[in-house]
């Protein structure tokens, strides 16, 4: 066999020139870093792509919402307006036959509010909510014609079964759609309409008593009831064409936006939404989601929380004695009462807006600035108690409205997040529990302030304060428990 010996051994390989060798390592390099800047251009693109998914469910979900629950607070709360526009003595009726047809609006919010949350959960947030909306708002037109106690009181029990369905409805239909950490802004704008609407309830109520009453031969109290009824109707017609359903089922959104709509949910623990006929499976059944809601501890201490600290605390109970409690602050005319209940709502609503952003920077602490606010409520409810001065006492009921509804806004978010990796179904039950206890409080908070009680209200004033104790201790509780 013959040797070259020019040539190295067949067995063996000349090292790489230096040049080789460094344009290798460089272009190594170079790959390496075209991989990693097309990993953070597809992660930009896919934020940007969830972003500009958000903004469209903002753009499609919010406005309705929030003008629908508007409409829910003004038609709910114009009983009050009513009350000191001639609804009292139009009607002959005495203080207590005033507080019965507060009572029985609610008798509707605590045995249907659970049950419409469950129909809710198996048909299309776009026809059940407006439907509902529809008729309440064709009842409140109704109440303009009544004239007798009964009737009136009558009308106020269908009134009160239809619009159960929405508060609830809304907190189940937001938890379908954001993550946790996206709910509590989303949440206190929602509720930022129910404060608007009391304030707006307040103007508008004294702009139709002021200057229709007696047009047409109509008193002023029964413009309002036609006025309101009437855009509450006009409002439900358009929200069947604009309201989404539920993120696995619009049809305003492309396959990909449905899917990513599903897949960000998914990724955050949160339990969607599906559409079982499409897919051969079966939902779960209604008594299977009431053993789940009923078993489960956080049902019960999230209910007892919103209970004694939030909807007794007055959140709604105050509501309907707002412009009896400024008449009684020393505002005698009935036109400056009715506005003089605006900044108390506004002074709300800037608190409720500021600590829904807030809290969406630290969802794990919202329990502790729920239970902030409702001790800051409680602060000012006792001091109501001991003074009496009227500028003092108008700006305390200001500072315990603040913290009474910022609170609500944050406990059902807490809520309705806590509640995300359960099933769709039993969600949709545990959320409408907190609302209809609540709401059963005001059966008996609408005897706290009889008209022999004013102007201290002292009886209110003292229970409110027990009360919103018990709910900041009882947030509290939840807070630790769950860490």
């Amino acid at each position: 066999m013959l040797f070259h010996p020019a040539l190295p051994p067949s067995n063996t390989m000349a090292p790489p020139p230096a040049e080789t060798a460094i344009v290798t390592k460089r272009d190594r390099e170079t790959s390496d870093s075209n991989a990693n800047n097309n990993n953070h251009a597809e992660t930009a693109s896919a934020a940007a792509a969830e972003r500009q998914l958000v903004r469209k469910v903002d753009l499609c979900l919010l406005p309705v919402i929030w003008l629908m629950s508007l409409m829910s607070w003004m038609d709910r709360s114009n009983i009050g307006n009513a009350k000191i526009a001639g609804l009292m003595t139009d009607l002959d009726l005495s203080s207590s036959q005033y507080s019965m047809t507060i009572v029985v609006f609610y008798f509707g919010y605590v045995v249907w509010g659970p049950v419409s949350n469950t129909i809710l959960a198996r048909t299309r947030p776009s026809i059940y909510l407006p439907a509902i909306m529809l008729l309440w708002g064709a009842l409140t037109c109704a109440m303009a014609a009544v004239h007798t106690y009964p009737q009136l009181l009558v009308l106020r029990v269908f009134v009160g079964v239809l619009e159960s369905g929405l508060a609830p409805g809304v907190a189940f239909v937001f938890s379908c759609w954001y993550r946790p950490e996206e709910q509590a802004k989303r949440i206190a704008i929602y509720i930022s309409a129910l404060l608007l609407g009391g304030a707006f309830g307040g103007l508008l109520a004294g702009a139709i008593t002021g200057h229709l009453d007696g047009d047409q031969g109509v008193r002023g109290w029964r413009w309002l009831f036609i006025v309101e009824g009437a855009v509450t109707v006009f409002w439900a017609a358009v929200s069947f064409a604009v309201l989404p359903d539920f993120p696995s089922t619009c049809r305003r959104f492309t396959a990909d936006q449905r899917n990513m709509a599903v897949t960000r949910l998914e990724q955050a623990g949160v339990v969607v939404v599906v559409d079982h006929k499409s897919r051969g499976t079966r939902r779960m059944g209604r008594i299977k989601a009431l053993q789940i809601a009923l078993s489960d501890w956080r049902t019960w201490a999230t209910t007892l929380g919103v209970a004694v600290g939030q909807f007794v605390g007055c959140a709604t109970v105050l509501t309907y004695f707002y412009p009896t409690l400024v008449n009684g602050l020393g505002y005698t005319s009935t036109v400056a009462a009715q506005y003089m209940t605006v900044p108390i709502w506004m002074a709300a609503f800037v608190c409720t807006l500021g600590s829904g952003f807030l809290c969406d920077r630290i969802p794990g602490y919202r329990g502790l600035v729920i239970a902030a606010w409702l001790i800051l409520a409680m602060i000012a409810s006792i001091l109501i108690c001991v003074i009496y001065d009227y500028a003092a006492r108008y700006a305390l009921l200001a500072i315990m409205s603040a913290g009474v509804w910022s609170s609500v806004a944050l406990g059902i978010s807490f809520t309705a997040t806590m509640f995300g990796p359960m099933e769709p179904e039993a969600r949709a039950v545990m959320l409408a529990f907190p609302p209809a206890a609540g709401n059963a409080g005001n059966i008996y908070g609408a005897y706290l302030f009889p008209a022999e009680g004013a102007p201290k209200y002292l009886l209110g004033f003292g229970v409110i304060s027990g009360t919103l104790g018990a709910g900041a201790a009882t947030f509290l509780a939840i807070h630790f428990i769950l860490r």
